[in-house]
């Protein structure tokens, strides 16, 4: 069986990071990810947006609370899940939310860091993003990634090279 979700979007609100009585960091972000649709009878595009709860834990949660803030960009793996909980109303409730295992920043390097972040913060790592591995190391590289290496996104769902 295969649950395996992969999200490329925008943070909607800076993440809510906490930490259990025991120690744990725990992140909460909502990422937004829109779908550009093209009708050809008409010649519009359309965009459709869904909003996504991710959840990130320990080490994630740390590069989370470091780096990340309304209108970064990032790349999430994970997987789905689905809570219910009976709320005070007595009345049984769903959610389903994204877990993430691994996670990119992407975008330019000011997304989310100001003052004197600046002259030291967060690249993104040479070998990909960070990953959800039991007791990691989350270390930080040099030096940033040029922009002009940033692909322009697509407008047109013809001229996608897949």
């Amino acid at each position: 069986m295969v649950n395996k979700v992969i999200l490329v979007g925008n943070v909607g609100l800076d993440p809510e990071v906490r930490t259990t009585e025991s120690g744990v960091k725990v992140a909460r972000v909502r990422l937004a990810t829109t779908e550009r649709i093209y009708n050809r009878q008409t010649n519009e595009t359309s965009d459709y947006t869904e909003w996504h709860t991710i959840t990130l834990w320990r080490g994630l949660a740390d590069v989370v609370d470091r780096y990340v803030r309304k209108g970064s960009q990032l790349y999430i793996e994970g997987r789905l899940r689905t809570r219910e909980w009976t709320d005070k109303d007595n009345i049984k409730r769903y959610t389903t939310e994204i877990m993430a295992d691994d996670m990119k920043l992407l975008g330019r390097r000011s997304d989310g860091q100001q003052g004197s972040q600046q002259g030291g913060g967060y690249t993104q790592p040479q070998q990909g993003g960070y990953s959800q591995p039991s007791g990691a190391s989350y270390a930080q590289p040099a030096q940033p990634a040029p922009s002009s290496s940033i692909p322009a996104p697509q407008d047109d769902p013809d001229d996608l090279p897949f």
